[in-house]
């Protein structure tokens, strides 16, 4: 894969869109002092994924906006857009469908960057890996600055290390491993976690054992507790309805105490109606007895 063109819209000095075009073999780029050689550099290097803004020589990444000038009005949206030629299809299968690869970098004031590789939103990490599976990238020693080369002479053997591996192509390779081990480390915290969790849900678990044991518990006492209530209560009924029983038949013995008391009265109030029209005849004989 080939870097072909860079298009710069509100980065830094670069208010009007402009077109970087990259031909094949030897570009360069000549101009006095603060003509924007440098910015050009640090575009490529933001649309590759960098996010130090002091790499970038600004406090913030909204620095890498156009801030204005007295003719001109700031701008509150920044676009940097790296063409890549795919004609040999040695782009990241996710991206190795179409000839021509666009990896844009959006950013608006106050509310961080965007990116998109073909029209497609996409992480910052996949940009990345992406210049890391092409042996390039923000921090890749393929991006030498003012003072590089002789930091490279004079670094150590361990320091040439990231040299080496991108030039033997597998700096791809230890960044997926970095994100690997992220994610390793990541699942054994999560593991621990877990480990934890589950030993709070083993002592919860004892504990609901227990409950359960005594809700069984009292579910049994509570079944055989209705059932004595029920036995006690059939006996109760059974002692009420026999002293019903009892009750009705003395009831029906009154009665007939009353019916027979009731014939004797009326029988007795119809002796003494004969008795009493009796008793006049009587009284008129005894006075005739005593005057005679």
């Amino acid at each position: 894969m080939q870097f072909t063109k860079l298009r710069l819209s509100g980065f830094k000095s670069f208010v009007e869109p402009t077109d970087f075009v990259i031909h094949p073999g030897l570009t360069g780029v000549v101009g006095p002092n603060g003509c924007g050689k440098s910015n050009l550099v640090e575009a490529l290097r933001w649309v590759m994924g960098e996010n130090s803004a002091k790499r970038m020589r600004g406090s913030g990444m909204d620095d890498m906006i156009f801030a204005g000038t007295a003719t001109r009005p700031a701008r509150n949206i920044a676009e940097v857009t790296l063409t890549l030629d795919n004609k040999t299809r040695t782009a990241p299968a996710a991206f190795n469908e179409q000839e021509v690869v666009e990896i844009t970098r959006k950013i608006e004031r106050e509310k961080g960057s965007d990116y998109s590789i073909n029209g497609n939103d996409v992480r910052m990490r996949d940009v990345q890996l992406l210049f890391a599976d092409l042996a390039s990238g923000a921090n890749s020693p393929a991006m030498v600055s003012q003072g590089r080369v002789g930091a490279l002479i004079n670094a150590k053997p361990t320091d040439r290390r990231m040299l080496l591996e991108e030039a033997a192509g597998i700096s791809g390779l230890h960044s997926r491993r970095h994100e690997a081990e992220l994610r390793l480390k990541a699942a054994e915290s999560n593991l621990e976690r877990v480990v934890d969790v589950i030993g709070q849900l083993d002592n919860q678990l004892q504990s609901l054992k227990r409950q359960a044991r005594q809700a069984s518990r009292y579910r049994n006492i509570a079944g055989q507790i209705r059932k004595t209530e029920a036995i006690l209560y059939h006996l109760k009924h059974a002692a009420l309805k026999q002293a019903l029983a009892d009750a009705e038949h003395a009831l029906e013995a009154a009665d007939r105490q009353v019916a027979d008391r009731t014939l004797q009265v009326s029988e007795a109030h119809e002796a003494e109606r004969i008795a009493a029209e009796a008793l006049p005849p009587l009284r008129q004989h005894e006075a005739e007895a005593g005057a005679r």
